[in-house]
């Protein structure tokens, strides 16, 4: 995955997620990813180019070292607007987005993520900063306010 990682990163993309899952009788290996350009505090979209890009990249690496056993097809995108959050480094990739937290004590927060430091989310809800340790969170994900 590290060679992913690097792959992605010199064409201006981060990894965010690496999923295999199957569709019918296809195996499909996925790779999500986000732009590394910032503006205005929010990440730039991911263009298909770009998707294509790497696409392009990795498909002769897995070719060398499969990702998974038998036959795949490799699908790169944008990890997208609204995604789930599922580790601390997919939440310091989703600071300055719109966020919405639910804690294993039931509580439900909807906000901006602010900072993520030493398993701390820091969440502005109503311009009011909360912190959260990620150990309480229960599910998290972006959203996008229509």
């Amino acid at each position: 995955m590290q060679d992913i990682e690097l792959m992605a990163n010199s064409i201006g993309l981060e990894l965010y997620d690496v999923s295999t899952l199957r569709d019918n009788d296809e195996l499909i290996y996925r790779v999500s990813v986000v732009s590394t350009s910032v503006v205005d505090g929010k990440r730039e979209a991911v263009s298909m180019d770009k998707c294509v890009d790497l696409t392009h990249l990795l498909s002769p690496l897995l070719d060398v070292k499969p990702p998974v056993s038998g036959e795949y097809r490799l699908e790169v995108g944008s990890a997208g607007v609204e995604r789930k959050i599922t580790s601390l480094r997919q939440a310091e990739l989703s600071v300055g987005e719109s966020v919405q937290l639910s804690l294993r004590d039931k509580t439900k927060l909807r906000g901006e993520l602010v900072d993520v430091k030493d398993e701390i989310l820091t969440i502005s809800v109503d311009g009011k900063t909360q912190e959260v340790g990620f150990g309480d969170v229960k599910s998290a994900r972006t959203y996008f306010e229509w």
